[in-house]
Order: structure tokens, then C-alpha cells, then sequence
């Protein structure tokens, strides 16, 4: 699916869960990712972290050798920000337990990479 060329000011939305979050029996994080690109939004990344904390001041990190790690996943998105708005709503039933941001950005570049 192709999407829009866009540069300036847009929105990034981060998205802070947990990897053991779900949602309908699957990942939130792949949840959240194929929600997003039904939608038609132009990217997502899902990044995992190495080691956090958050509301509940449990400290997970992948150095102790246990079967649920549950490590810090971050989400991110940039996008308008009318378009990030107007899908708060669905992120609001679906994210538990984390922590959403937004912040202005300055795109310099977006295109796809050449085959």
C-alpha cells in the first residue's frame, strides 16, 4: 500500500507496554501494529527494551534468567496529528496498562526504500 510523501511538522505517538500485554489473546504491541496499518498509517516500529520500569515500580530487565521477562516494548508513530487523535480512542480500550506520548517532529525525509 503506498502512502501519502509528507515532510514538516507531524506528530510522534510512543506508546510504552509491556511484552507480555495482550489484547484478544494476542501481543498488544502486534495488536497495535495491525491496527495501524489497517488504518493506512504510514509506519510503525516496535522497539524492545533491554530493561524498565513503570507504574508498578517492578524492575524487568533480560539479565535474570526467568520465563516471563515481560520487557519494556515502545511503539512509535509518526503521523498528522489529526490522524493520531482520531485513533486515541481505540488505543485507550486497548492499552491497559502504559503510557502514551506525543510530541512534535520535524520530517526531513520518508520514503520507501528502493527494490
Amino acid at each position: 500500500m503506498p502512502h501519502e510523501k509528507f515532510q514538516g511538522e507531524r506528530t510522534l505517538m510512543r506508546i510504552h507496554i509491556g511484552e507480555s500485554d495482550k489484547w484478544h489473546g494476542q501481543p498488544l504491541h502486534q495488536a497495535i501494529v495491525e491496527m495501524l496499518r489497517k488504518e493506512g498509517f504510514s509506519g510503525a516500529t516496535v522497539l524492545r527494551g533491554v530493561a524498565g520500569y513503570g507504574g508498578s515500580s517492578v524492575y524487568h530487565t533480560d539479565k535474570i534468567l526467568r520465563l516471563s521477562q515481560d520487557l519494556p516494548i515502545i511503539v512509535e508513530i509518526v503521523e498528522s496529528q489529526e490522524r493520531i487523535e482520531a485513533i486515541l480512542p481505540r488505543l485507550d480500550e486497548m492499552v491497559e496498562g502504559g503510557l502514551i506520548t506525543l510530541e512534535k517532529v520535524r520530517v526531513i525525509l520518508y520514503r520507501a526504500a528502493k527494490k
